[in-house]
This record gives structure tokens, C-alpha cells and sequence, in this order.
């Protein structure tokens, strides 16, 4: 498993319209749905905001990693959402965010598959270059090579 066979062009938006954490989840996981990574969404989101009770996804730096698993995902994948203004959600550092990457995995996958994602993309955002080149990205292919070179 690596980051460039995981991120996808077609699940990446780098224009996103959501004002709020609420707002964030559900564009990126109708993008997961329309990408067929999900066949229910109101499942899906569900099982995401069960994973956000438990503790904060907001990792800092203007980036949020939710996720959880869920038995309507399809396939393993990630939706990434950049927005201009920052969105106010839970983080370690105290600020908003404007990368999120929304992880889509199944109860089948194990947590063996849960943990190394959240690994590779935490490896991957712990570089401040990556961040700063992700989050100024002007479209899909920018936010890959960011999260790929």
C-alpha cells in the first residue's frame, strides 16, 4: 500500500464550497459515493462521527484526517478536500483547517489496513513543505504530486 496508488484524481477537490466540519464531510463523502468508495453515505458518515466523538481528527498545521471504518465502504480509499478559508474543527494545535483528508475503509479491511493508511498520510503530513504545496494547490494533480513526490 502506498500513498500513490491510494490518492485519486476523481476524489480530490480542491475548490471546496463547506463552511463547517458538517459541511466538510458531506462533500467529501458524496465524492467517495459518486467514485462508488462508498455505496451509503448516511452509513458512512455515521460511522465517521462516531470515530470524531471518541477524540479530535484535526492534526494541525490547517490539516484534518477523519476517519473510522464502516461497512459501507466498497473499496479503500481517501476523498481530500482543500478549502481557501479555514474551516473551524477540533485540532492539537488549536487552529482550523483547510486540507482535510477523509479516509474510507471497511470493518472487513482490519485494522491492520486502518492503521498503516493513517501511517503513510501521517508520515506524508508530518512534512511541512508537503502541507504548504497541498494546501496552495490550484487543482487535483498538484494536491497528488504534493502528497506524492
Amino acid at each position: 500500500m502506498e500513498v500513490n496508488n491510494i490518492v485519486d484524481i476523481n476524489t480530490i477537490k480542491t475548490n471546496m464550497s463547506a463552511k463547517s466540519k458538517e459541511e466538510a464531510i458531506q462533500e467529501l463523502a458524496e465524492v467517495l459515493l459518486e467514485n462508488k468508495y462508498i455505496k451509503d453515505i448516511e452509513e458512512f458518515t455515521k460511522d465517521i462521527y462516531a470515530r470524531e466523538a471518541i477524540g479530535q481528527t484535526g492534526i494541525g498545521n490547517y490539516i484534518a484526517i477523519p476517519h473510522g471504518k464502516s461497512d459501507s465502504v466498497e473499496k479503500i480509499g481517501v476523498a481530500i478536500g482543500i478549502t481557501q478559508e479555514e474551516i473551524a474543527w477540533e485540532s492539537l494545535d488549536g487552529k482550523g483547517v483547510k486540507g482535510i483528508i477523509l479516509f474510507a475503509v471497511g470493518n472487513d479491511d482490519g485494522a491492520q489496513s486502518h492503521l498503516k493508511l493513517l501511517s503513510l498520510f501521517a508520515r506524508k503530513l508530518g512534512n511541512d513543505e508537503v502541507i504548504k504545496k497541498m494546501l496552495q494547490s490550484k487543482n487535483a494533480e498538484d494536491v497528488k504530486e504534493a502528497l506524492c513526490s
